[in-house]
């Protein structure tokens, strides 16, 4: 995705009114629009906000709903609560990164999907279960993993 740094980190930051204690705000908007932190907008956004760098990795890393690598369009997590893993999870996991040809925590060269773990989505009853973006699937079996993604390949 072909971005200016200086001009996302100017427009986000000002709808913020370039405030400091509005920085995870602006990370949110950053995170939004491009998918995850790069660090150049970081570095812009550390100017216009006055925020050292610093700072801002440190939350940018304590948060796990923010990302330092860029995401895929189709964001694919397998819920690893209990009842997920003891109903086959981790067997979902495997078939994922076969079909995907990507490891856990990695992204598909072409930017469309990415592969995660997640704790416990509180939908239990489903075992096991997948989100990708805001789509839930449950219970999943290894079986229907291809025709899952091939859903969003059409997309």
């Amino acid at each position: 995705m072909e971005y200016n740094a200086t001009e996302v980190a100017k427009k986000i930051a000002a709808r913020w009114g370039n405030k400091p204690e509005n920085i995870i705000e602006m990370m949110h908007d950053i995170q939004t629009e491009l998918n995850y932190l790069p660090k150049d907008v970081l570095y812009e956004v550390s100017k216009f906000a006055s925020v050292p760098i610093s700072k801002i990795y440190n939350i940018a890393t304590f948060y796990n709903a923010f990302s330092l690598k860029p995401k895929g369009k189709y964001k694919i997590c397998v819920c690893m609560g209990t009842p997920c893993h003891a109903l086959g999870a981790p067997r979902i996991v495997s078939a994922l990164e076969r079909e995907l040809e990507i490891k856990c925590g990695d992204t598909t060269k072409d930017m469309k999907y990415s592969l995660e773990i997640t704790g416990c989505v509180g939908t239990c009853g489903l075992a096991p279960v997948v989100v990708i973006n805001e789509d839930l699937y449950g219970p999943v079996q290894v079986s229907g993993v291809q025709k899952l993604i091939k859903k969003y390949d059409s997309k």
